[in-house]
């Protein structure tokens, strides 16, 4: 191809705003939750599960909208200005991160294989004035690895704690903030602790990375490219910012269709791009090209932690998982049997509408499920709304996520235990697996919020 082409956004991907501004007119704010009760607690739910949720104006604060705001190309483009003037106090080493699930994305419209569309975006970045291109499956491999352990030690205290199981992934900040936001003490002691991927790889940059630097995390400026907008409100978590040293983890999350826009603006040849590889945080010579982790389009916590704990808990080695397909595509089942026994029964559950199934089965206490991948995009991470709609856009574009699946499970897949680097960063960087300093970078907690003060329109940049 010659020229990258995009259509503008839409306003809004979906009705949901709609919908939410309309109940909250029409009948009040108080009308969007019920109540119910679980266990002698009193918890608050949603009536309609699929409007007043995730990243509406609903529910973005506006200090939230705020950082969100600032989270877009032209915050980027001040950076790489301020590099190229005379102040060098001013000057910030510029890092992007690449999920792996946005390189479909690129593959797919560069009409390239992943590993040679990386290399053009790489390519790209630098010519922009980018110093460091990562990719965060390191950082995955990390939230992997300590979802397995963490599963494993919920299984064994199980008998003796009501909320080790189920638990769920952590990974998919919109699941996170409906869970924390609506569905409040029913879900949260249940959600795995994990840092996801993203905010991991915050952890690498701004805490290894800087420090192999020499410089100060304020020094150095992290963009994350992701395919799903609510990444922008996971970076502005609290959780995630060092009041002290006035630095994020992730200073800016662009999604893959923001930066695919910004090269059509300055009508990129990516024919013309130089082909760069990739850095490696920890340096690492000889390290093999790109790969995944198990999963149909995101990072497989579910296919990884089930072959974990059967090893684990059971003794048995699994290599091929059988899914169950129960309502549709988006809701999955896997069992572990023997002699006629089940062990253990995972479930992979994709959308809200699927999700507000699984709540609904939660509350009347129907659900065998030891483990639950949640996540909010229907099809998982590929098909995340920052990427996978149409140039016309609000609408998701199917033959694009069809395209972008079959490029991503073109990817050899890598298990994270076999990855020495993974295991050196674990004595190098955290002292050891199961160290304070592994806890703290690695790890976070999540609590029922309550809503604070929200806005009636939504920010400028951001079109969800």
């Amino acid at each position: 191809m010659s020229e990258v082409h995009i259509g503008k956004r839409k306003g809004k991907c979906e009705n949901c705003t709609k919908q939410c501004n309309k109940k909250k007119t029409d009948e009040g704010n108080s009308s969007l939750q019920e109540t119910d009760e679980t266990n002698g607690e009193v918890i608050e739910s949603s009536q309609v599960l699929l409007s007043a949720c995730l990243s509406c104006e609903g529910c973005v604060s506006e200090e939230e909208s705020l950082k969100i705001t600032q989270q877009n190309l032209e915050e980027v483009a001040q950076v790489l200005a301020l590099n190229k003037k005379c102040d060098v106090s001013k000057h910030k080493v510029l890092v992007v991160s690449l999920c792996p699930q946005s390189l479909p994305y690129f593959a797919v419209k560069f009409g390239l294989d992943i590993p040679e569309a990386t290399h053009k975006l790489c390519g790209f970045l630098k010519s922009l004035g980018v110093q460091y291109v990562f990719d965060t499956t390191l950082a995955a491999g990390f939230s992997i690895l300590e979802s397995q352990r963490e599963f494993v030690h919920r299984y064994r205290r199980r008998h003796h704690d009501s909320h080790a199981l189920p638990m769920f992934t952590s990974s998919c900040p919109g699941w996170i903030r409906y869970a924390e936001r609506i569905l409040g003490s029913l879900v949260t002691p249940h959600i795995c602790t994990a840092r996801s991927p993203q905010q991991i790889m915050g952890s690498l940059v701004k805490d290894y990375f800087s420090r192999q630097q020499k410089l100060s995390p304020d020094k150095v400026y992290h963009v994350v490219l992701a395919p799903c907008f609510d990444k922008k409100l996971e970076a502005v978590r609290e959780e995630f910012h060092s009041s002290l040293l006035e630095s994020r983890d992730v200073d800016c999350v662009l999604t893959s269709a923001e930066v695919f826009h910004m090269m059509e603006q300055r009508k990129v040849s990516v024919g013309e791009l130089n082909s760069v590889p990739v850095d490696h945080v920890f340096g690492e010579a000889g390290e093999p090209g790109m790969v995944r982790h198990e999963g149909r389009g995101s990072e497989g916590f579910l296919e990884h932690v089930f072959k974990h704990a059967a090893k684990e808990l059971f003794g048995l080695d699994i290599h091929e998982i059988t899914y169950k397909t129960l309502r549709n595509r988006d809701f999955q089942e896997v069992s572990l049997e023997r002699d006629g026994e089940t062990l253990l029964q995972f479930a992979a559950v994709y959308g809200f509408r699927n999700i507000q199934t699984l709540v609904h089965r939660m509350r009347k206490g129907r659900v065998p499920y030891q483990l639950v991948e949640v996540l909010s995009c229907p099809g998982g991470c590929v098909s995340g709304r920052g990427q996978a709609e149409n140039e016309a856009g609000g609408r998701v574009d199917k033959a694009l996520v069809q395209q972008m699946e079959e490029a991503y499970s073109s990817l050899p897949v890598r298990l994270p235990e076999t990855n020495p680097v993974l295991h050196t960063l674990y004595q190098d960087w955290l002292e050891g697996q199961d160290s304070p300093q592994a806890n703290t970078l690695l790890h976070t907690q999540y609590t029922h919020l309550s809503p604070g003060k929200t806005q009636t329109q939504p920010p400028p940049h951001i079109q969800w």
